[in-house]
């Protein structure tokens, strides 16, 4: 049996091969990206691109879906390509293990693709990420922070200059200003970010259920935008 089947009784045929046959680039493997690629691939998405530089730590446990005891110390485009090709073994998956700079965007990013996301936590790479899809004329998603938030109901899709409480969203408003960005496409929280008093500088609290939830979200925001769907 078609392992799609299922999905393809929901939406149809012609919208099942619309999605087959897109193109998606996911910027960042990790708690949000990682659900989005994850999700994409379960509804037949076959051309997937996903890049980030980072090897699964410890602490990502507690949000990634790639990371387990297992697969510490491996890098999380790697994993999250296997796993894509375990649920769909037809998929081309490419994966670039480079850190997002001015220098190499367009090495990475080019007009190929139906849709990119913008799941990377540098401010400096999302910059370059949502100004190369903006030339590209390419449709993209940019998550804001899902640190220090623990209730997924207050995420929500909006443009970057309504956002609200969110610190990532309103350094990014900010800096886009500068570049003449006037909208973009943006998941993020509307929830107050818990202040957390802690010695580890470098860490950001998380939780297992929002950053999953938020690359589930953009995952179906990419779908229903693809296909032509009528309820």
């Amino acid at each position: 049996m078609n392992q799609f089947i299922r999905t393809e009784l929901l939406i149809g045929k012609k919208n099942m091969e619309l999605l087959k046959n897109s193109s998606i680039i996911i910027f960042g493997i990790g708690g949000v990206g990682s659900y989005v690629a994850e999700a994409l691939a379960r509804c037949q998405i076959s051309n997937l691109t996903f890049v980030d530089n980072d090897k699964i730590d410890v602490s990502n446990i507690n949000r990634h879906i790639c990371a387990n005891v297992n697969t510490i110390g491996q890098f999380k485009i790697d994993v999250m390509k296997r796993r894509v090709l375990e649920i769909n073994f037809d998929a081309k998956v490419t994966v670039i293990n480079k850190f997002v700079n001015a220098q190499n965007i367009f090495e990475i990013f080019d007009k190929n693709f139906t849709y990119a996301v913008d799941a990377v936590d540098t401010v400096s790479s999302k910059i370059q990420i949502i100004l190369a899809a903006k030339k590209l004329k390419i449709p993209i998603i940019s998550c804001m922070g899902t640190g220090n938030k623990i209730n997924p109901l207050s995420l929500k899709l909006d443009d970057i200059y309504k956002t609200k409480y969110c610190p990532l969203a309103k350094i990014m408003r900010r800096e886009l200003k500068k570049y003449g960005v006037k909208s973009l496409q943006v998941c993020y929280s509307t929830e107050q970010p818990k202040k957390i008093l802690t010695s580890e500088k470098k860490l950001i609290s998380s939780i297992s259920f929002v950053p999953s939830v938020a690359g589930l979200f953009i995952a179906s925001a990419i779908v229903n935008q693809i296909i032509d769907y009528e309820t």
